[in-house]
């Protein structure tokens, strides 16, 4: 392969100014607008990017952010006070033939189920957390924190679906939705085991803390200074410095990404029975559930959906769970949810929960870029298997 020219005192790459991928850039800009401006009407195109980006600032990345801070300010005092190391001691007998993780990553099972999928960022950015990882699996908690992020907001939403009459539907879904996790968290291990090697640690200079646990005995942790209380105050405010951070990096992934998934999701306003695209946040041509349609003869087969208007939910979750939570809600008052729809919608849908949306700010966060198409790869086959799963385990159960 030809070296890329470089500059001397800076190392960066020299192309030049004009390139065969200026033009590809520019025509590819054009087939997106085209596109949308052709279905919804150029005003109403930029005046939804718009009014989306501003509601998913407000709405979504500050209350990640929200989020984020107390994860840190946890994370930083369970590691302050010896909770993470005893996890690590107590899980370690099942988180390592499970996942192929130390027990420590229980603490971010725990702040990601209780919150979204970018609460893994601010654990595994502490130094006291990430000592217990060797990089490739460190780098692996990506699809780790993806596969169980947002579960206490999924577990509210279906419970509240018809008085939880789909209760046995979640904990199938669940259970199937964790059989995906495990192989995508496997899977992405086995590539970034190749790209960083078996025995590398963890670069210390991404980490959140000031390096004072490079070089730490066995068994043993480093503390802050002072009594309990200072100490437990001082990890608080640390951790917590550290969620904000996390929330201001993940600004730009989740506004250009979540936007960009939201529009081809969702479809126009309804005015009197009629579609009619207004403008508004949210707004889109509805691409992504039109596609799961036409694929109806190859995805019925492997998730046997009794009615092809279920297919666009975890569509739908690969951007924003709540938005296929509210479809879901929908499909059921009219009648065309079954049980069997419900499970297999529900572990495709939290295996993907929105990582369309957060993995690649949750890899820009972490430093670790380059995996983010391995991350999103794995994570989606993750999802296909936790639905054929669910749809065969169904089937199994209903023969008894």
């Amino acid at each position: 392969m030809t070296k890329q020219p470089t500059d001397n005192q800076t190392d960066r790459i020299l192309r030049n100014d004009v390139t065969k991928g200026t033009w590809f850039c520019i025509i590819f800009v054009l087939i997106i607008f085209f596109g949308f401006g052709s279905v919804m009407g150029i005003g109403p195109m930029f005046s939804t990017i718009m009014k989306t980006a501003h509601e998913l600032l407000l709405n979504v990345v500050f209350y990640i952010m929200g989020v984020a801070v107390l994860a840190g300010a946890v994370s930083a005092v369970f590691s302050e006070f010896g909770v993470t190391a005893l996890l690590n001691r107590v899980i370690s007998p099942i988180m390592k033939p499970i996942f192929g993780l130390p027990g420590a990553a229980a603490l971010g099972l725990i702040a990601t189920f209780f919150s979204d999928n970018p609460a893994i960022v601010p654990m595994s950015k502490d130094q006291a957390f990430a000592r217990y990882f060797k990089k490739y699996q460190w780098a692996s908690l990506v699809n780790f924190g993806t596969t169980f992020g947002m579960g206490i907001v999924i577990v509210g939403g279906v419970l509240g679906i018809n008085s939880g009459k789909y209760s046995f539907s979640l904990l199938i879904g669940f259970i199937c939705a964790f059989i995906g996790g495990i192989f995508s968290t496997r899977l992405l291990m086995h590539f970034t085991k190749k790209m960083y090697g078996p025995d590398a640690p963890v670069d210390p200079e991404i980490l959140s803390n000031d390096g004072n646990n490079s070089e730490i005995p066995a068994g043993k942790r480093v503390i802050r200074t002072g009594n309990p209380f200072q100490r437990g105050l001082n990890a608080t405010f640390d951790g917590g410095k550290a969620g904000v951070e996390l929330g201001m990096a993940l600004i730009p992934g989740v506004i250009v990404f979540c936007t960009f998934v939201m529009m081809l999701t969702n479809g126009p306003s309804i005015v009197h029975g009629h579609e009619v695209y207004l403008g508004k946040a949210y707004e889109g041509v509805g691409l992504l559930p039109w596609i799961g349609k036409k694929l109806s003869f190859i995805l019925n087969p492997l998730f046997g959906f009794n009615h092809n208007e279920v297919i666009g939910l975890p569509l739908t979750s690969l951007g924003a769970v709540g938005a296929s939570l509210a479809g879901a809600t929908s499909l059921a008052a009219n009648g065309l949810m079954t049980g069997h729809d419900m499970a297999v919608y529900i572990a495709m849908g939290y295996c993907w929960c929105g990582f369309f949306s957060t993995t690649p700010s949750i890899t820009d966060s972490m430093n670790l870029r380059d995996i983010t198409t391995k991350a999103m790869g794995t994570q989606f086959l993750g999802g296909i298997i936790a639905g054929v799963v669910a749809n065969y385990l169904w089937l199994l159960i209903q023969l008894f």
